[in-house]
């Protein structure tokens, strides 16, 4: 019990000589301050050329400096050069906590102190931590003094969140904002610490050590030492993702391959397994966007600098963006992205992300199979087992036409499947009429049977070849006006009398031809039966480039009366006369 006893005590006394990094590092000159030169070298600057201001903000975020740089600025203004420790400075500097002395008392306890002149040096230097938590009253009991502070009094204020601070106190003061200490600049301290203590440490381990810390150096050192009360003298990067909990780059590494190569059941597996290891889904798809966003600043050279990973890691960074596309990066960034603002909203989180992977994965699938609907079985097909297509030569034949004549290359049989015929009728009499037509089949069908014919007459048609001799006005007047009649000749009354509402006109172009319809049904109609117009008018003008350009126009509405009732409004309109008529005899429209 005895020996139990004194092992103990000694490892107390150990304990207490233990001192933090955060402490034992703390900087005790301008040049030991991490990634704030600028601050620094303003102050500075200040004390040498005596301008120093007698009231200061220092506000930034947590663990950047603040306090460090209001201790080391209070010796330095007290500092004649020919003193060789802190115990002259300790009478003169002043440190106090607002959060727990943040009432009027206080503040008036200590502007009572700073009537009474230094005793050592020339300046009593009065750092008040928190000021934000002062109360209203306290604030506006600083306020006179902190304006018109005695000669040997300096403020310094330090604050995480200046916009609790009312004006009037801010105004009175010179602001140092703070920033963030950078990944690469954290890096490089931990790297000066690490060798300090003699211990090994992977650039990549304490590149996350680094970003874990968020820009605050305090917490970076305390991560740090405790990364190495883990792994000892040996600071590897996979011991830090295992005890800081977060996910590794190989782990989205290996997603993204997953991805790449349209692997869902492998994805799938990989991400279960992340679960299984205590990781939130929440966590890993906000890491995979941030990975993919990685990536895509990797393919532009002038971005690189933006990737804030260890040299060996960025090899890695740039090795992988060669094999994804940027089209498919800023999809994954979106569709992780858009998982990543539902997650919180979702009834099944799983579900969500499994379907946003599935759908990451399907991104640079080969949908070659939708897109080839009129084959029944796709050229790829071929191209895998080696089949060259042989290229056929397609017979001369000229078309005739009514106005010019145009050679075109076409297959004959699929010449007659697309020419509409009519079917052959046996009587009852047994006398065949074509007069007369009947069908079994729907219209729809009908339809697509037609348009199917056009795509494979579209197909075997030489372009190359086809002419393209320019046309005036007057010319697509004639083929317009002659299409049209040939249409109300066969019995096409609709489509005749919507083609009759406008005058086509020829665009700059020289190839467009441009229509104005009253209303959307119009321009509907001739698009549906645009094939044989587009057929006659190419054929006729000898030009295949020609095209349609419809739009819409719903004023020109009003000018065509359908209906009785349209009608009389539209002769009212002419003559307000017709109403009064109406009424005197009691007439209906």
């Amino acid at each position: 019990m005895l020996f139990f006893n004194f092992v103990i005590l000694i490892k107390q006394q150990n304990l207490e000589h233990f001192v933090v990094s955060a402490r034992k590092y703390r900087p005790q000159t301008f040049n030991d301050v991490v990634g704030q030169s600028a601050i620094t070298n303003t102050l500075l600057n200040a004390i040498e050329n005596n301008h120093l201001a007698q009231a200061l903000l220092f506000t930034g975020p947590r663990g950047v400096g603040k306090t460090s740089c209001a201790r080391i600025l209070a010796k330095m203004i007290n500092s004649d050069g020919n003193e060789t420790g802190d115990q002259d400075y300790a009478f003169n500097i002043f440190e106090l906590d607002a959060a727990s002395n943040n009432s009027v008392d206080d503040i008036r306890s200590l502007t009572d102190q700073v009537r009474i002149p230094p005793q050592v040096g020339k300046y009593k230097v009065y750092i008040i931590d928190e000021v934000h938590m002062l109360s209203q009253s306290a604030f506006n009991a600083f306020l006179k003094t902190l304006e018109e502070p005695p000669k040997h009094c300096i403020f310094i204020l330090a604050t995480t969140e200046k916009h609790k601070i009312i004006p009037t106190i801010l105004s009175r003061c010179q602001i140092f904002d703070f920033k963030r200490i950078t990944v690469k600049d954290a890096k490089e301290y931990l790297k000066y610490i690490a060798k300090e203590q003699d211990i090994t440490a992977e650039d990549d381990a304490l590149h996350i050590i680094a970003q874990k810390a968020d820009g605050a150096m305090r917490d970076a050192l305390s991560i740090f030492d405790r990364v190495v009360s883990f792994s000892g003298k040996e600071l590897t990067r996979q011991a830090v993702t295992e005890n800081l909990n977060v996910l590794d780059y190989e782990t989205y590494f290996e997603s993204t391959d997953y991805i790449l190569e349209n692997k869902i059941p492998e994805l799938l597996i990989q991400f279960n397994k992340t679960l299984a290891k205590g990781f939130d889904g929440h966590q890993y798809i906000a890491g995979l966007a941030s990975h993919f966003r990685d990536l895509l600043v990797c393919k532009t050279p002038l971005t690189i600098e933006l990737l804030e990973v260890g040299d060996t890691t960025k090899a890695k960074y740039l090795e992988q963006a060669k094999k994804a596309t940027q089209d498919f990066l800023i999809k994954g960034i979106n569709l992780a992205n858009d998982c990543d603002l539902k997650y919180k909203s979702s009834k099944n989180q799983r579900l969500l992300l499994e379907l946003t992977l599935m759908q990451l994965a399907s991104i640079t699938f080969d949908g070659e199979k939708k897109n080839s609907s009129r084959f029944i079985i796709p050229p790829s097909y071929f191209k895998k087992i080696g089949i060259t297509p042989i290229k056929i030569a397609k017979p001369e034949k000229q078309v005739e036409t009514t106005k010019k004549e145009v050679p075109v290359k076409v297959n004959p049989e699929l010449q007659k499947l697309a020419e509409p015929q009519k079917p052959k009728i046996v009587l009852e009499n047994g006398i065949s009429s074509t007069t007369k037509r009947t069908s079994g089949l729907s219209l729809k069908s009908i339809r697509a049977k037609k348009e199917h014919q056009i795509r494979q007459l579209e197909v075997v048609v030489d372009e190359e070849n086809l002419p393209r001799e320019p046309f005036n006005q007057d010319e697509l007047t004639t083929v317009w006006n002659a299409f049209v009649d040939q249409i109300e000749a066969e019995g096409k009354y609709n489509l005749a009398s919507i083609l009759s509402i406008d005058k086509p006109t020829l665009a700059e172009d020289g190839k467009t031809i441009k229509l104005t319809f009253p209303n959307a049904t119009n321009k509907v109609e001739v698009e549906r039966q645009s094939f044989d117009l587009m057929s006659y008018l190419r054929k006729n003008l000898n030009n295949y480039d020609v095209a349609l350009g419809i739009t819409i126009n719903e004023e020109l509405d009003t000018k065509y009366a359908y209906t009785p009732i349209e009608k009389y409004e539209k002769l009212n309109k002419k003559n307000p006369n017709l109403e009064l008529l109406r009424k005197t005899f009691d007439l209906d429209v």
